[in-house]
């Protein structure tokens, strides 16, 4: 089915000619639905919103445009050097319009960039960090309670847990029988639910929550970082679970969803560049503990996210967009396959971060 008359109705939203429209997809989330709308003149990022997964779009943006105005004061103080992903208002001066029924919004285009599915080298490894590690701590005096948090307990590993069980009990779509293994695996692993409930003297920050490799943007022409992306789950959180998330989505040279288990492991060069890399901009404001934490979310969180997969593989796909029905447990068996060579890799790994 053609885009135009969607390109179109977007174009006269957010003030765009009708001459040479054109409305494609980029991006690979999981979520929402993100595309490119030009016209001869200019482009821009549009983005439908799942509000099944955000069922407050109106907070998201607020949260967003928070951000966005606390990272502008900085880069005009020169203290962020990054660019600056920002929501642009229909021809209304909304942030937020509404297309029958559904709900979308508009964000400046940042050219000259390009973004990476895998990790290719420990330099891209460390330049990613260091722009995590920037946008954080261009955020550290920010007052994480000023965020709406749009995904409640998005973290908690422990509520996690409890969701998982009430999954296989009800088992609604009959696939329990499909992943026993897996399941059987899960249920060894919750003791790091009550390692992350007894994390002590750990701050509360504004975190990214979603610190994948293809949240940040690189420049097409240097290589170096241009923009850290998608702020769609900033909410308070613990540095320990970005810093986990970047080992989940960089360590591997696999992406998340391959079927080739036995190369899903840690490179050691690509973990050792993310600790520098992400550390550094971090160390006038990290602590200690908050340090030493960090090894707890290059384990959770490669569990966590194999857990939410299958999570919704027994649901019945209702939360992640799948390509195929195995596709969530593939996901599964990927994610598990990183985490248990976290866990094989523990003396090693941890001494980069004790060396810090």
């Amino acid at each position: 089915m053609s885009n135009l008359p969607l390109a179109v109705e977007l174009a006269g939203l957010f003030g765009l000619s009708e001459q040479g429209l054109k409305l494609n997809p980029i991006g690979n989330g999981h979520i929402n639905t993100t595309m490119l709308l030009r016209d001869k003149e200019q482009a821009l990022v549009v983005q439908k919103l799942n509000t099944d997964v955000f069922p407050d779009p109106e907070q998201l943006v607020n949260n967003a445009r928070l951000i966005e105005k606390h990272l502008s004061e900085k880069a005009e103080n020169a203290l962020y050097s990054l660019e600056i992903i920002k929501h642009l208002p229909t021809t209304q001066g909304e942030f937020l319009a509404d297309i029958n029924g559904e709900k979308w919004r508009a964000l400046e285009f940042i050219g000259g960039s390009f973004s990476e599915e895998v990790v290719k080298s420990a330099e891209q490894a460390e330049i990613a960090a260091s722009a995590f590690g920037q946008f954080a701590a261009a955020l550290q005096d920010f007052d994480a309670k000023q965020l709406f948090p749009v995904i409640p307990n998005f973290h908690n590993l422990a509520m996690r847990v409890e969701l998982f069980k009430d999954k296989v009990a009800k088992d609604v779509v009959s696939r329990v029988a499909t992943a026993q293994n897996e399941i059987a695996f899960c249920f060894d692993q919750f003791g790091l639910a009550d390692e992350l409930a007894n994390l002590r003297n750990v701050p509360l920050r504004p975190c990214h929550n979603d610190t994948k490799i293809n949240n940040m943007l690189f420049c097409t022409e240097t290589e170096v970082a241009k923009a850290v992306i998608d702020l769609d789950t900033c909410m308070p959180g613990y540095w320990l679970c970005d810093f986990g998330d970047m080992v989940r989505t960089c360590c591997s040279p696999e992406a998340e969803d391959s079927t080739n288990l036995e190369n899903v492991k840690v490179r050691e060069d690509i973990f050792h560049a993310l600790v520098k890399g992400y550390a550094k901009p971090l160390a006038p404001f990290i602590t200690n503990d908050e340090l030493q934490s960090f090894w707890l979310g290059a384990k959770v969180l490669p569990f966590m996210i194999g857990l939410r997969f299958l999570t919704d593989y027994l649901d019945g796909d209702n939360y992640f967009s799948t390509k195929y029905a195995e596709h969530n447990l593939v996901r599964v068996r990927n994610q598990f396959a990183l985490y248990q060579d976290v866990c094989r890799q523990e003396s090693v790994l941890k001494s980069m971060l004790e060396a810090i």
